[in-house]
């Protein structure tokens, strides 16, 4: 799906619509230490594993794409969703 560069949004510091440039954002490096990571460590080492009561769930094949939209006035950050799903995204440049 094509999608502009330049988008006009709704910026809460500048209370009004200014133009956003927008980017894709993608998580960073999970953390080997936090919580989550540790406990699944822990349940993968110990014991036997039994067996499993459902089979494996298939993925879904698409995400609903994330961006990062940046206000050009006041270079505030905010996260900006398009709700629904698409498997490739194309910035097109502003006209």
């Amino acid at each position: 799906m094509k999608i502009p560069k330049l988008m006009k949004l709704y910026c809460r510091k500048c209370n009004k619509h200014t133009e956003h440039k927008l980017k894709q954002f993608k998580p960073g490096k999970a953390r080997s230490m936090s919580k989550g990571t540790r406990k699944m460590e822990h349940k993968h080492k110990h014991g036997y594993g039994g067996k499993t009561k459902f089979p494996a769930m298939v993925k879904k094949q698409t995400k609903k794409p994330t961006f990062l939209a940046e206000c050009a006035v006041c270079k505030k950050k905010v996260y900006f969703v398009i709700p629904k799903r698409m498997k490739r995204i194309e910035f097109e440049a502003a006209a």
